[in-house]
């Protein structure tokens, strides 16, 4: 059977889906239509590949007359289904509502229909129904340290979920400004998993929670090998975000936002450096991404075929992806409109899409 990437674009101004055969990534074989939700800023879409009749696309768009929601397309974005009622909504008794859909996570094949999402302010719903609807995870919103939690700079958003594949039940999630949560019995209780992750805008360096985490990825070979980064520091665990340890030397900045992990290749991921926090460019002005291939142990610019000119088209947490490919895609899309696309592990770059909203999210997936 004949398959095709499909990129999912998320924007200040809608979704925008890209499609190509897989042999024919690198070659400039892409169709892009949208935008889909027009008007509307998308933050989280997810590509959930279990259902048998083929993939649902769930979209996290957010109108700024009608607030915002979950949609799902079975049919590769040619039509939406929107619930009936707000699929993501805040029990009357705890005084929240929602502001953003932060995050869409399909669970592991061992949890059918099973999907997650990460919400503003910081809450965790589950969906038992492909994500028609969700409900509030509420141990994690009841958790005795969350009143502490402070708003980031761009809101407090639960932005990062990650199953476990070898236990349904085993979840992490991020928080910014809570930090890492873990459960280990399907979020019936959540404990923080912050050791060595430093906070250089508290009194207090090392705290147990209160880290202003900005994504988690987990790596391709070893599902205990978490990479983070942080506001200031990119760190990789070993024990599944028991505790951290720096790996940002040989990075121009350690300041960014996204992490994404190779899909096949343990010890390999890729991060965006921007300037610092007061300039939050990419870092010298240069539009590269940054690969390690040991875990964090050294890092190589990736920046064949991306601008040579002095660049300002920060990357954002969402928005810096891999595909499933062999050898993998790697996508990016910064707040210039632009989406750059490798076909090859990112060694090379062409410029997929230019002239864009804003770009606040990317997600690929190979389909069949």
């Amino acid at each position: 059977m004949a398959t095709e990437v499909l990129l999912a674009v998320g924007t200040r101004k809608g979704l925008f889906l890209a499609r190509s055969p897989v042999n024919g990534r690198g070659a400039g074989g892409w169709e892009i239509d949208g935008p889909h939700f027009p008007a509307q800023e998308v933050y989280a879409v997810a590509v959930d590949r279990r259902p048998s009749g083929g993939p649902r696309l769930l979209v996290g768009a957010d109108s700024t007359h009608y607030g915002p929601s979950v949609f799902h397309s079975d049919d590769l974005g040619a039509t939406w289904v929107e619930p009936a009622r707000p699929a993501v909504k805040f029990p009357p008794d705890t005084g929240a509502s929602v502001e953003r859909v932060w995050q869409l996570c399909p669970a592991g094949p061992g949890a059918p229909g099973v999907v997650y999402a990460g919400t503003e302010p910081g809450g965790l719903f589950r969906s038992s129904d492909g994500g028609e609807s969700f409900e509030l995870v509420r141990p994690l919103w009841e958790h005795p340290t969350r009143e502490k939690w402070e708003p980031g700079g761009g809101g407090l958003g639960l932005h990062t979920v990650l199953t476990d594949p070898r236990d349904e039940r085993a979840l992490l999630v991020a928080v910014s400004t809570g930090g890492v949560y873990r459960s280990a019995d399907g979020g019936e209780s959540w404990a923080p998993s912050n050791t060595g992750v430093k906070v250089v805008f508290q009194p207090e360096p090392y705290p147990d929670f209160g880290q202003c985490v900005h994504k988690v990825a987990r790596d391709a070979a070893d599902p205990d090998r978490l990479y983070l980064q942080n506001h200031w520091g990119v760190y990789r665990s070993d024990d599944g975000g028991g505790s951290w340890r720096s790996i940002g030397e040989g990075l121009p900045s350690d300041f960014g936002f996204p992490v994404a992990a190779h899909p096949h290749r343990g010890g390999t991921a890729y991060v965006f450096p921007l300037n610092a926090d007061t300039d939050r460019v990419p870092a010298g002005r240069r539009c590269r991404v940054y690969r390690t291939e040991d875990a964090g142990g050294s890092w190589t610019e990736l920046s064949a075929g991306l601008p040579a000119t002095p660049h300002h088209g920060t990357v954002l947490r969402d928005a810096l992806c891999t595909d499933d490919a062999d050898p993998a895609g790697v996508y990016f899309g910064n707040r210039n409109g632009e989406v750059f696309a490798s076909a090859d592990d990112g060694d090379t770059w062409r410029r997929l899409a230019g002239h864009l909203p804003d770009v606040l999210c990317v997600r690929a997936a190979v389909i069949g």
